[in-house]
C-alpha cells in the first residue's frame, strides 16, 4: 500500500486525505497540536513542522510527503513560513520523497489577464515573495534530482471543513448571504469577477498529482468553476436558499480606516488587488491531462451552505 504523510490538519489536509484514502492509501495526518483526523482510516501525529529531523523521522517509510501547511499567523507569512518550508523540504531531500505543495497564486502578484501556470512569477508583497520562492526551492531540488516535485496552485477557496480564519469567502460571503444579512466588504468591488475554488476539488488535485508521473516538475492549477464576483456569488447563495437577495457593498472608509489598527487587516494590503481587478484562475492544463473538472457550482455552494448551519 503506498503512503502519504500530510503535514497540516486544517480543511485542505483533512480534505486531502480523505482523497488518497479513497484511492487505497495508508495516510499519516500531521500537525503542531496533533489534531484528531476526520476520518477513522487516518492515523494522526503531532509533529513541529520546524524542525527538519522530526519532519525526517515522521517521513520515513512514506512515498509522499504533502505540505498542507497554513501558518497560524497570517501577517507574520515572512518570519513562519521559511523554516517549515526548508525542514519539509530537507526531509522530503533525505527520503528522496515525491514531494507535493499545497500553495496559491500570491506569486503572480498583479495580473492583467487569466493566470495559467506560465504566468511569471512577479509577487508584489513578502507573502507571495515567500510562496514564490518555495516553489523556486523545491523546482530546484528536483532538477538536482533529488526529489520529485509538483505545486497545487488554488484560488481563493471555499467548502465543508474549511477553516473559517483561512476562507474568509465562507465567512464572510457565503454565510451571511444564506442569513439573508448584508455582505460587506472590507476591501476590492462588489463587481470584480473573481474565481473561487471549492476545498474538494483541491484535494481531489492532490491526489491525483500525488499518484500521477506526469505531475512531477511543474505546477498545476485546480480545476474551478468560472468566476463569479462577490454580488453574483452573493445572490447565488440566496437564490439556492430560497431568500431575497442580498446587498453586497464596501466598508465605509471610515470603518477601512478604524479596521486598520489590525495588523491581520494591515497585512491583507498585499492581495486586495485580487478583489478589485478581474482575479481569473485558468486550469486548462490540469483538466485536459488528468480528465477532471470543477465541482458543479451550485452543488460545491448548497453543500458549503449546508455545512455551515
Amino acid at each position: 500500500m503506498n503512503k502519504a504523510l500530510i503535514i497540516g490538519a486544517g480543511g485542505v489536509g483533512q480534505s486531502s486525505a480523505g482523497s488518497l484514502v479513497a484511492r487505497g492509501w495508508d495516510v499519516v495526518l500531521a500537525s503542531r497540536s496533533g489534531a484528531t483526523p476526520s476520518l477513522p482510516e487516518v492515523r494522526g501525529i503531532q509533529l513541529d513542522a520546524t524542525d527538519p529531523d522530526a519532519v525526517t523521522k515522521a517521513a520515513e517509510g512514506m512515498d509522499v510527503l504533502i505540505n498542507a501547511v497554513n501558518p497560524k499567523n497570517y501577517a507574520r507569512w515572512d518570519r513562519d513560513w521559511p523554516p517549515i518550508a526548508s525542514a519539509i523540504l530537507t526531509a522530503a531531500g533525505r527520503h528522496r520523497l515525491n514531494l507535493v505543495t499545497v500553495s496559491n497564486l500570491y506569486g503572480y502578484g498583479k495580473v492583467s489577464a487569466p493566470m495559467t501556470e506560465e504566468t511569471p512569477m512577479n509577487p508584489n508583497g513578502s507573502k507571495g515573495a515567500v510562496r514564490a520562492q518555495m516553489w523556486y526551492d523545491a523546482l530546484a531540488a528536483h532538477e538536482a534530482g533529488q526529489i520529485k516535485a509538483t505545486e497545487v496552485r488554488p484560488s481563493d477557496y471555499f467548502g465543508p471543513g474549511a477553516n473559517p480564519l483561512v476562507s474568509m469567502v465562507n465567512t464572510f460571503i457565503i454565510k451571511r448571504a444564506a442569513a439573508g444579512k448584508t455582505v460587506w466588504m472590507p476591501f476590492g468591488r462588489p463587481d470584480a469577477p473573481h474565481s473561487w475554488s471549492y476545498l474538494e476539488d483541491i484535494a481531489e488535485l492532490v491526489a491525483v498529482v500525488a499518484t500521477d508521473d506526469r505531475s512531477w516538475g511543474r505546477p498545476w492549477h485546480v480545476p474551478t468553476a468560472p468566476p463569479r464576483t462577490a454580488t453574483e456569488l452573493a445572490n447565488d447563495v440566496a437564490d439556492i436558499v430560497g431568500g431575497p437577495k442580498v446587498r453586497v457593498r464596501e466598508m465605509p472608509a471610515m470603518v477601512k480606516k478604524a479596521m486598520r489598527v489590525s495588523e491581520m487587516i494591515r497585512s491583507l494590503d498585499e492581495t486586495k488587488h485580487q478583489h478589485e481587478e478581474p482575479w481569473i484562475l485558468d486550469a486548462t492544463a490540469a483538466e485536459q491531462t488528468f480528465g477532471l473538472t470543477p465541482t458543479d457550482w451550485h452543488k460545491a455552494l448548497s453543500a458549503t451552505i449546508a455545512s455551515l448551519k
